[in-house]
């Protein structure tokens, strides 16, 4: 009797010791707050009953945009979406939006909220070490609602429970800012080149650094490029068991590996795959890089087209994150004014200096560059042809070219210069992430029921994709928002906080 107790009390406590399956949509997409103190100067269109009348919509699935709608949305939902010539229901404040296009809230799934600095940065490229990647607490956030991306992940974070409190207070209404799947701290190997990241010591550690940031609240987790397969593998295993993906920007791991490990997600589309790479050693990261790979890998031919069956079968989305490779793309140019304003002096003049080295560059290293780059976006396309589940985001660090929101939409521009077009590039900025986080039910696209998270811009990104840049009006859990105050609040202090 004593003994089957004691075997009975075992049993009881390994599983209570069991880890705990998280319920993702609770944690990013939280019942809606009022907005604050200090976000109410941003809202231009309160939460209420509210009829966007003779609009034209691009509803994320895809499909055609549709002219002269009028959307219902009632607190925080999208309750009916009709033509536009019908009456609009008793109680309702009508805001007439012709000449505007409406399109899905941004599900931005490689949105960081820090900045990459480089100290003492010179005009020939010489820096001092660290390399240090200090956080836009107050900046990143404000841009991303302003620029339309109402739900984000953070694919990386170096200041863990900063990004934690601050989706905290985003969801009390306390700071304005989207919607947060907070990534934890990097999963990083042996040799990392960032000071402030912790190096992984074996499995055992990622085991038990998955579980104690799963504990704080973290929804998501990145391996980085200098992971093993081991260490790998057991924090895979440990995510999965909290039902937490895992996506990663790898190098010392190749592509097949992490599908056979069973990754959810791979970053920056085509471009670190490193499995065909000349003396690529097993848990090593090659100088090199992947640039052998993606050259060997030509679209259509036997090597990119097994990889691409791997990842199709094993599920495995890949998140593409032109923006950040741009720089080696021959439509490269000097940000806008606008965006550079928003930067502080320092700030910019870094961003010059690494453009003017990038301009002046070796003319055949600039052509082998934009060969890498053009292929690496057929590889995109090869890989939605098959059936995969494409996301995007920009990766807003790099040479900072790619600012948080504008990143976001520079994204959608980029992949329709690589050939899909606007409504097939917007689904995968919106549908496609919300459904790699199971929250297309809520978000990621036009439809009664979902959430009231919508952007308004002026013209009509369908037929011309630039005017998907004319963002106007950010509604979020239906809450509408002024861009251009929202940015005003950023001006010239992006690079600093």
């Amino acid at each position: 009797m004593i003994r089957r107790f004691g075997l009975a009390a075992a049993s009881l406590a390994l599983i209570a010791a069991a880890p705990q399956k998280i319920d993702m949509a609770a944690r990013i997409l939280p019942p809606a707050a009022q907005p604050g103190k200090a976000v109410e100067p941003f809202v231009t269109v309160p939460r209420g009953k509210i009829a966007l009348t003779h609009v034209r919509v691009i509803d994320g699935t895809g499909a055609p945009a549709v002219a002269d709608r009028t959307v219902l949305i009632d607190g925080e939902r999208i309750v009916a979406v009709r033509a536009g010539g019908e009456a609009v229901p008793v109680g309702y404040r009508t805001i007439d939006l012709s000449g505007r296009t409406m399109l899905p809230g941004i599900v931005g799934m490689h949105d960081h909220q820090y900045y990459i600095a480089r100290p003492n940065l010179q005009p020939n490229g010489h820096s001092d070490s660290p390399v240090m990647v200090p956080q836009m607490t107050f900046s990143s956030p404000r841009l991303y609602l302003a620029m339309g991306v109402t739900t984000l992940r953070t694919a990386g974070s170096v200041e863990p429970y900063t990004d934690l409190n601050m989706k905290r207070q985003i969801d009390a209404g306390v700071l304005p800012g989207p919607h947060m799947d907070v990534t934890g701290p990097y999963l990083e190997g042996p040799g990392s080149p960032f000071i402030q990241m912790h190096q992984l010591r074996d499995a055992a550690d990622a085991t038990r650094m998955v579980d104690y940031w799963a504990d704080q609240g973290v929804t998501s987790f990145k391996a980085y490029m200098n992971i093993t397969r081991a260490q790998l593998q057991a924090a895979i295993t440990a995510a999965h068991a909290r039902g937490i993906k895992v996506t990663g920007h790898l190098c010392s791991v190749t592509y097949p590996e992490a599908a056979a490990l069973g990754i959810d997600d791979l970053e920056h589309g085509f471009f670190v795959n490193t499995q065909l790479d000349p003396g690529k050693a097993p848990d090593v990261c090659p100088s090199s890089g992947g640039d052998p790979t993606l050259a060997a890998m030509t679209t259509g031919g036997p090597e990119a087209t097994a990889l691409i069956r791997t990842l199709v079968d094993r599920k495995v989305a890949v998140t593409s994150t032109l923006p950040v490779f741009e720089t080696d793309s021959p439509r490269y140019r000097v940000l806008p004014q606008r965006i550079l304003d928003l930067m502080t002096p320092e700030a910019r003049t870094d961003y010059l200096y690494l453009f003017q080295r990038l301009a002046s560059a070796n003319p055949e290293r600039r052509a082998e560059g934009a060969k890498l780059y053009a292929n690496a976006v057929a590889l995109e396309r090869q890989f939605v042809a098959a059936g995969g589940l494409l996301l995007a985001g920009p990766d807003p660090t790099g040479a900072g070219n790619v600012l948080p929101g504008f990143g976001d939409l520079r994204a959608i521009e980029l992949l329709v210069d690589g050939g899909f077009s606007p409504v097939e590039a917007i689904k995968i900025a919106t549908l496609n992430g919300a459904s790699y986080l199971g929250l297309a039910s809520r978000i990621g696209s036009i439809a009664p029921g979902k959430n009231a998270d919508l952007i308004v811009v002026a013209g009509d990104p369908s037929a011309k994709i630039a005017d998907i840049t004319n963002v106007e009006t950010v509604f979020k859990d239906g809450v509408g928002y002024d861009s251009a105050k929202l940015l005003g609040s950023v001006r010239g202090r992006y690079g600093a906080y």
